[in-house]
């Protein structure tokens, strides 16, 4: 498998940060860590390894990147609000740097964004913020509403990355339209492990299917829980679901 690994100083963020890029071809998917995770965790855990076939024959190709998570939502030595801070530098390195580089490195315009857990929650913010860069999202095990991170501190900035409080006011058409023509799938076990994050998979689909949204809701059985070797079996099924 061909794979390459960049690094460059961040503007937004400050400091290096790495991706490693996995395939020749396809549809690119960025594929963002678990909490506190690195770049090669997706190698590291066995998902590169469960995605081989699907990368190797060039319908997808992988990219992975770091989290700064340590500095942002578990940052616990600073206020709440300069923790949302460090989160949205963090967005603006996806955006400003990460897919700039994504699309001068293949010729599609808009890619699948996954990861679970915390990646899953990334993941999800990064698709509903930025239709404009996301036109897939695989959200696995994802936790939605994010305020038990910031001591249930609320404010502007908050609100605007928490899926479960933005979109359930959000009618914005042209978000809505670019949702409805894009795929989404976000799944969850329903292991003692799950929760809270089924509760917010089930909320995220009655928003998204009242907004006219056609999101595929996954529960898979009640000895699925939160750990790798179920995302390892999820995101190569999901994938084979989309058609791109």
């Amino acid at each position: 498998m061909h794979t390459e690994h960049h690094k460059w100083y961040s503007p937004a963020l400050g400091k290096e940060m790495d991706v490693k890029i996995y395939g020749h071809g396809g549809k690119p998917i960025l594929g963002f860590p678990c909490q506190e995770g690195r770049y090669w965790d997706f190698e590291d855990r066995g998902m590169i390894k469960a995605l081989y076939h699907q990368i190797e024959s060039g319908r997808y190709s992988f990219y992975a990147v770091d989290s700064v998570d340590s500095q942002s939502w578990m940052n616990k030595r600073i206020h709440p609000a300069h923790r949302i801070m460090r989160h949205m530098d963090y967005d603006r390195y996806v955006t400003e740097e990460v897919v700039p580089f994504m699309r001068q490195r293949s010729h599609h315009h808009k890619f699948v964004t996954t990861g679970a857990s915390m990646g899953g929650y990334q993941s999800a913010n990064a698709f509903f913020r930025h239709p404009d860069a996301f036109d897939g999202l695989i959200g696995m095990s994802g936790c939605y509403s994010m305020e038990s991170f910031l001591d249930n501190h609320m404010d502007e900035n908050v609100y605007f990355n928490v899926p479960l409080a933005y979109l359930k006011d959000l009618n914005d058409p042209w978000y809505l339209e670019q949702y409805r023509q894009s795929q989404i799938i976000l799944s969850v076990g329903q292991g003692k492990w799950e929760d809270p994050m089924r509760e917010h998979t089930y909320r995220m689909g009655q928003i998204l299917h009242a907004k006219g949204v056609p999101a595929q809701i996954d529960f898979w059985g009640h000895d699925v829980d939160h750990d790798w070797p179920w995302w390892l079996k999820q995101l190569p099924t999901f994938l084979d679901r989309m058609h791109y």
